[in-house]
């Protein structure tokens, strides 16, 4: 047996328990991974409202990325050993303290690169990778607009961002996140709350509006983000911590001059090993060159759960944070 945080029912941090939950037995091809850091993310919050489905067959335990060490390898693994620490990213599961995993989802931790920062990094720096490499390929000669600019996401594309050279310009809810989504390396920076950021968006870009728009926020951006496009502009839409964007039309993109939309998910881009090995890679490479720095900003045991997420809710929290097992 081993702890983990569930949820029985849909509904706030409040409906989260800490408890006793059993390991399942490994079947070929898993391995038994026990567990160091995991990492908050706010599709946590979806799964345990209710936004998306629960298990038939036990509570839901939220939790999509963690790092941990192989304590046991089932029948024909043969790429991973007892001891090899390891990470991954799921949409759900990673609130425990063990877990067993089919091997094809985990990926080998380079030698510089901590349980901490994998933890912190492998849903978010691997969103922010098919994001810039994929969903729209980002080179110096784009203009960029990305929300929630001082979140956990956000931190990472600043930096990303100044590396590859375009020009970004960051949104975000107050002024005190204004300094630390400019030392991230965002171009220019919008406090929201204080200005219309479309207006700014028009006056920084000279009226030409951005080449493409990543927006994490949903409800309370939209459609707002599509009048800060160029025409042909891609829109990306691969959050909702506002809700859920109620009110989109065909004809929106249309009128705001024959727009693109995208409503991707980080799991298409990392469904085979291969695709997962790659996008990965590419993300550790990163890290190990210094181009990219995880901020981790908040660190709680796992079993406080509950109060980070009240944290990420208020918008109390900045760049990343990070639950400890207490196992290192």
């Amino acid at each position: 047996m081993a702890k983990a945080i569930c949820a029985d029912k849909p509904g706030g941090f409040e409906v989260l328990e800490w408890r006793d939950i059993p390991t399942p037995q490994l079947s070929p091809g898993e391995v038994l991974i026990h567990q160091t850091k995991v990492g908050l993310n706010f599709i946590d919050v979806y799964m345990t409202s209710g936004t998306y489905p629960f298990p038939e067959d036990g509570p839901q335990i939220p939790g999509g990325e963690a790092a941990g060490i192989i304590a046991q390898i089932g029948e024909g693994v043969d790429f991973f050993a007892v001891g090899d620490r390891v990470a991954y990213s799921t949409p759900n599961g990673a609130y425990r303290e063990e877990r067993v995993l089919a091997a094809d989802k985990l990926v080998k931790l380079p030698a510089g690169v901590s349980d901490e920062v994998a933890a912190a990094a492998m849903l978010k720096g691997m969103t922010v990778e098919y994001l810039l490499n994929r969903s729209f390929k980002v080179n110096h000669n784009h203009k960029v607009l990305f929300h929630a600019a001082a979140g956990g996401v956000g931190l990472i594309a600043g930096q990303w961002l100044k590396y590859l050279g375009a020009e970004s310009i960051g949104t975000v809810g107050s002024d005190d996140k204004i300094s630390l989504a400019k030392a991230a390396g965002f171009t220019h920076v919008i406090n929201y709350n204080n200005a219309n950021f479309v207006d700014e968006v028009q006056d920084i870009t000279n009226g030409y509006g951005v080449d493409v728009a990543y927006d994490s926020v949903g409800q309370a951006t939209y459609p707002h983000t599509l009048s800060c496009l160029k025409r042909f502009g891609l829109f990306v839409s691969f959050g909702q911590s506002s809700g859920v964007i109620k009110n989109i039309a065909m004809s929106d993109l249309a009128n705001n001059g024959s727009l693109y939309a995208q409503r991707p998910t980080l799991f298409n881009f990392i469904d085979t090993w291969e695709s997962l090995s790659e996008v990965s890679g590419n993300m550790f490479q990163m890290i190990a060159d210094g181009h990219l720095t995880m901020d981790i900003n908040q660190r709680y045991p796992l079993k406080d759960v509950p109060i980070a997420f009240r944290a990420l809710l208020e918008r109390k929290t900045t760049g990343a944070t990070v639950f400890d097992i207490g196992r290192d």
